[in-house]
């Protein structure tokens, strides 16, 4: 929660989706199970670090208005934020703003578990996958209500909604799938690359926390593609212990389309950013055995779409959460499933709705 905003547009969806990633992990305990093993779920707090005396003003204020908030945090001068992270180099005008519960999971086993959890319904015919499985068109009935969905393989009905949440690609997706294309809103999500290395058995430091820098705040909200050169490159040092003792660094931002080769220069640079904060790793080898390439759904807005789609009768959209999809999952799943069911909302919709967005 840490580089989240109290008062923006997404920050209610981000704490409604971590209250529910906790009764996840909840009901996970209940069952007998553990979370750690279950999802990768650690309870280590977060810490956004300044090194100068004008980031130390910026977490100082941040810090004031999470606590204010109702998110516990506090400001941590330079000695303070040593005695929690003594592998830091810290001088005289760092600081960080505290946040002790914020916890981390790990993306592929939370998956696995959710999948396997699905499957558990598919017995009773209310799941199944298709993968390698193109969707094709839409299938709508002569007044317009979309009534399915044509893959290379199969028709497939749905009865009360069809939900499209395919990320960085959910914009030409959507385009692809209607016969008249200019019919389909725009919806201007876009991919944002991202590199993370991941050191493997690295015991030059142990890390007690998930740390980014202030940075990272700036670069997560940078211009859109058609405002900035498209090789400009942002880089913020985010820095984690994953559940197995890996060290995983970051973290990198891109507007390259769906490039997915590894530009070693990128890793030279996070490699670099991230000596000036661990001396441990400055003389660390470039050759990184693991090195993780994704496309982040960037929306131009800095908030996803989570809504029906305007003309299409029983389409929704789940699309654009950038960095923070895994912070905002939980809260955009029941969002749409509430639209679905026509239940009352826990969070305004408002906000994410496609009216009055896009050109």
């Amino acid at each position: 929660m840490a580089h989240l905003t109290p008062g923006s547009d997404t920050w209610e969806l981000a704490r409604r989706s971590k209250q529910l990633w906790e009764e996840l992990v909840e009901s996970i305990e209940r069952q007998g199970m553990d979370p750690l093993a279950e999802l990768g779920w650690k309870k280590t707090g977060s810490l956004l670090i300044g090194r100068t005396s004008e980031d130390q003003a910026i977490l100082e204020r941040r810090a004031e208005l999470l606590s204010k908030s109702g998110i516990n945090s506090e400001y941590l001068s330079a000695a303070s934020l040593l005695s929690k992270e003594p592998a830091l180099e810290v001088g005289g005008e760092c600081g960080a703003a505290f946040l002790p519960d914020d916890c981390q999971l790990d993306a592929f086993r939370t998956v696995a578990f959710i999948e396997k959890g699905n499957k558990c319904f598919a017995s009773k015919g209310r799941y199944a996958e298709y993968f390698n499985n193109p969707a094709i068109s839409l299938i709508r009935s002569e007044d317009g209500v979309v009534e399915g969905i044509q893959t290379v393989e199969n028709v497939l009905y749905c009865k009360q909604a069809l939900v499209v949440a395919a990320g960085a690609w959910t914009g030409s997706l959507m385009q692809s799938l209607s016969i008249k294309p200019d019919a389909v809103p725009c919806v201007p999500v876009k991919p944002r690359k991202g590199h993370l290395l991941v050191l493997e058995n690295f015991n030059r430091i142990h890390l007690n926390h998930g740390l980014m820098e202030v940075g990272y705040l700036g670069h997560k909200a940078a211009k859109s593609p058609s405002d900035v050169d498209d090789d400009l490159l942002s880089i913020s040092m985010t820095a984690t212990m994953d559940m197995v003792g890996n060290l995983v660094l970051g973290s990198s931002r891109q507007f390259v389309g769906f490039n997915r080769e590894v530009d070693e220069s990128i890793i030279r640079c996070i490699l670099d950013r991230a000596g000036e904060f661990f001396p441990a790793i400055r003389a660390l080898s470039r050759n990184i055995n693991q090195i993780r390439i994704g496309h982040r759904p960037y929306m131009p807005d800095g908030k996803p779409v989570i809504a029906p789609v305007p003309g299409l009768p029983k389409v929704l959209l789940a699309a654009g959460h950038e960095g923070s999809g895994l912070c905002m999952a939980l809260g955009t799943a029941e969002m749409v499933g509430d639209m679905i069911l026509n239940n009352p909302g826990k969070v305004n919709r408002t906000p994410f709705l496609m009216q009055g967005r896009f050109v």
